[in-house]
């Protein structure tokens, strides 16, 4: 690694072949459209439903997305990246679609049950999505090839609340239609425009490598779902990996639930908030790529540190907000680059494992952010109205505690990684990359 170029974001952009463009594209606009997360709680609510039935419907919805990504797992190692992709957005959307019809208190129990599976499927593809990218993009690319798949993410979750605004003047009920809608031109676009199998992606891969041909090798036998998990579970560098993703998520859930209370209470206007989320979702849409050509150059346990802490530093910064407003700005800058700095490596780190393990690691993470994400405002509340800025400096802790879990789990991978191939080199066997089972 050390002796090749630097790879730069234009580097990437000319390595990224089209099928990657194409899930890049469908991802960006089923982001665009998703509301059912974000505007559930204030649509039930609109219509008058209790805040009892609207927090039971949110726990459904974010119950099926966690076991969402475990199954989108299995079925992606089954069926394949594509097949999984189709079959959950095209489930997912009309789903979605008729939230509206069964939103009276009267149905409460088919409501629940649709947004459980609308949950699921609406978070199944994203393992799915995890692996093909990891297929299809060259080895030396992969970071940033993660670093752009956030960038979709991000760049829809920023678009569409916009859009969600002109919606509900319109009817709130579009909200949901046009969630189901771009679900399914997804659904489309992936049935249309993806590999239909993995074995295309391998090909596409190599040749971005310009690798030239190679022997034939015996085809590893595939891991039962058993000998997989099993695998994971001793995997004691994963593991420590795993405890850093729970972490820094309820962390970063505690800054996303408690920061507009934090604002309130401090007697700022709510216009502030909206600012603090502009200056952020403007700052890493824009700068992650090139922030990411930097973070290639050292070595990938540094960066998930180097950007935990910097979270650390941006949450320090919250607990002075009663001091200036310039703080709240001053953190929200600096949380937002702990992200950019850490993500992407954050995300990359399961899919560099064999391809008999990859797409259960990547699920198992997925699953543990979602558990996380959908347990951080339940713990929010309760610890923030106790300890108001005192609050904050625990955040900032948690974050530095993520960061040193994270990297010495990632730095235990690697060298474990190192040991397996020496010892495949003593005793003759080729050297496989990321161990064997």
């Amino acid at each position: 690694m050390k002796d090749e170029p630097r790879i730069s974001v234009s580097d990437t952009l000319k390595a990224t072949p089209m099928a990657v463009r194409y899930l890049l594209g469908g991802i960006l606009v089923n982001q665009i459209g998703a509301f059912v997360q974000t505007f559930l709680v204030l649509y039930l609510t609109h219509l008058h439903l209790s805040i009892q039935t609207a927090g039971l419907s949110m726990v459904a919805y974010s119950a099926g997305t966690i076991l969402g990504t475990m199954l989108g797992g299995e079925a992606t190692q089954r069926f394949g990246p594509r097949f999984t992709i189709v079959a959950a957005m095209a489930g997912s959307g009309p789903l979605v679609a008729v939230i509206p019809l069964l939103s009276r208190s009267s149905l409460l129990a088919p409501l629940l049950a649709v947004l459980a599976l609308a949950g699921l499927l609406a978070q199944a593809y994203r393992p799915a999505a995890s692996v093909l990218l990891s297929e299809m993009m060259p080895e030396r690319h992969q970071v940033m090839a993660f670093s752009m798949l956030r960038i979709a993410l991000n760049a829809g979750a920023a678009v569409a609340p916009l859009i969600a605004a002109g919606l509900i003047l319109f009817d709130w009920n579009a909200l949901f239609w046009m969630d189901g809608a771009t679900t399914l031109v997804y659904a489309a676009l992936a049935f249309a425009l993806l590999p239909r199998q993995a074995v295309l992606a391998a090909k596409e891969k190599a040749a971005a490598q310009d690798t030239g041909p190679e022997e034939p090798t015996a085809a590893a036998p595939p891991l039962s779902r058993r000998a997989a998990y099993g695998a994971l579970l001793r995997d004691r560098g994963y593991l420590l990996f795993l405890c850093g993703v729970m972490l820094g998520t309820l962390t970063y859930m505690q800054s996303v639930v408690a920061l507009p209370l934090q604002i309130r209470a401090d007697g700022y206007p709510t216009a502030l908030y909206s600012v603090v989320l502009t200056v952020s979702s403007v700052v890493l849409i824009t700068c992650e790529l090139k922030v990411t050509t930097y973070i290639l150059r050292i070595p990938p346990y540094s960066a998930v540190l180097f950007g935990h802490l910097a979270n650390a530093l941006g949450f320090a910064f919250y607990a002075l907000s009663d001091k200036s407003s310039a703080f709240l700005i001053i953190g929200s800058v600096l949380e937002i680059s702990g992200v950019m700095i850490a993500g992407p490596t954050m995300y990359a780190h399961p899919a560099t494992f064999p391809k008999a393990l990859k797409v259960r690691y990547i699920s198992t993470m997925q699953a543990v952010t979602g558990l996380a994400a959908a347990l951080g405002p339940l713990i929010t509340v309760y610890v923030w109205t106790r300890l108001d800025h005192v609050f904050w400096v625990l955040c900032a802790l948690a974050a530095a505690v993520t960061g040193v879990l994270a990297m010495t789990g990632i730095k235990w991978g690697i060298e474990q990684d190192a040991r397996q191939q020496r010892d495949a080199v003593v005793e003759g066997e080729p050297e496989s990359v990321g161990g064997t089972v």
